[in-house]
């Protein structure tokens, strides 16, 4: 029954567009199922809304686009597999946002062996930014600065006992290495370091060593359901700590995850305020999402991230190759995704450098 289960997985497709048969084929493995699944989904509406507006105008250069999407489940081995097979089955010409660190990490060898991109990975570890890899390029801030703005900011609210709670991956000592930075900017220790494991997290030993610890503020790093249910946790241990998290925990579905408990929960941003209708990238998405779904900050990077995709494939002119985008990718300087700049070098595939701090209100949205 597992094995059927996968077969389908492998074999989901989402054909932009309404091409049967689509000229330029793009490979992405992802978390469709699984603890990320809610924020995978957000994300993936805002790359459909582009790409499918794309596709509608005749795509680029007369050739429509392809996304074949084939879910990971959140495993890194299943990511590696994934992208071995849309690249050596399925012909892709470039990757495009896989979701999350170990599982990124896990495709860099095929990356770099197919000498083919991956384009806006869904990860913001220090990694795929420096020292640069030639086939990685990022959208999206780093966790690192968005963990160092965190602990920043709790010192200057004048909190002083603080802990980071760390998902036991490279995501997580990625993120960890970013606090320690906020640490050492603020002359201060953390009053505990505590490490989760990724697939069972022990929260009563966790509470434990935050409430022993007295801690005010927790930085905590982990999927959504993971900070969600170690949120719900504290919080039934009596603790009131302010709880921060990163990114990669920007979206609805971890605000619906967290319940009750939502109100007051800060979460780093890498876009700015999806209701900030003065930008322009945002009255694009509202146009195009046309009531499909609420913008959020997932919706928005999907959306940024297609923008990215499709710009570095017009520039690698008609029937593009891997080394064509590439090599547009590398050209792609000083590039407005509609009031953001981003660029790209031979010397620099960071893109934005974007942070700044959310806070759930009492209507579960998003707070600027």
């Amino acid at each position: 029954m597992h094995g059927r289960l996968r077969k389908l997985a492998l074999t989901t497709l989402l054909c932009l567009g309404g091409a049967a048969q689509a000229d330029i084929l793009i490979g992405q493995t992802t978390a469709v199922t699984g603890p990320v699944a809610a924020s995978v989904g957000e994300t993936l509406l805002g790359v459909r809304a582009y790409l499918d507006h794309v596709n509608a105008q005749g795509g680029v250069h007369g050739e429509k686009i392809k996304l074949i999407t084939l879910d990971d489940n959140f495993k890194p081995p299943l990511a590696a597999e994934n992208a071995r097979k849309l690249i050596e089955q399925e012909g892709v010409v470039a990757l495009f946002m896989s979701r999350a660190t170990p599982h990124t990490q896990a495709i860099l060898p095929l990356l770099a062996k197919h000498k083919l991109a991956l384009v806006a990975p869904s990860t913001g570890a220090m990694v795929f930014h420096r020292p640069v890899n030639p086939y990685v390029f990022n959208v999206r801030s780093s966790y690192q600065a968005e963990a160092e703005r965190a602990i920043e900011h709790v010192f200057q609210v004048t909190l002083e006992r603080v802990a980071v709670v760390h998902v036991d991956d490279s995501f997580g000592a990625d993120c960890l290495e970013g606090a320690q930075k906020g640490f050492e900017r603020a002359g201060k220790k953390p009053v505990a370091v505590i490490k989760a494991d990724r697939e069972k997290p022990d929260y009563p030993a966790i509470v434990k060593q935050l409430t022993d610890a007295n801690a005010q503020a927790v930085l905590w790093i982990g999927s959504s359901v993971a900070v969600s249910d170690g949120v719900k946790a504290l919080r039934q241990a009596g603790s009131a700590a302010q709880v921060l998290t990163v990114s990669n925990n920007a979206s609805g579905g971890f605000i619906k995850q967290l319940g009750e408990h939502a109100r007051g929960v800060v979460v780093s941003q890498v876009f700015p305020s999806e209701r900030a209708l003065g930008i322009p990238i945002n009255r694009e998405a509202v146009a195009l999402l046309a009531g499909k779904g609420e913008l959020t900050p997932q919706v928005m990077e999907g959306f940024a991230s297609a923008k990215v995709l499709i710009e570095a494939l017009r520039r690698a002119g008609p029937k593009p190759t891997r080394e064509k985008i590439i090599d547009a990718l590398n050209g792609l300087q000083r590039f407005d995704l509609g009031g953001l700049e981003l660029g790209f070098s031979a010397t620099d595939h960071t893109g934005l450098s974007y942070v700044e701090l959310s806070i759930i209100g009492r209507d579960g949205r998003f707070k600027r």
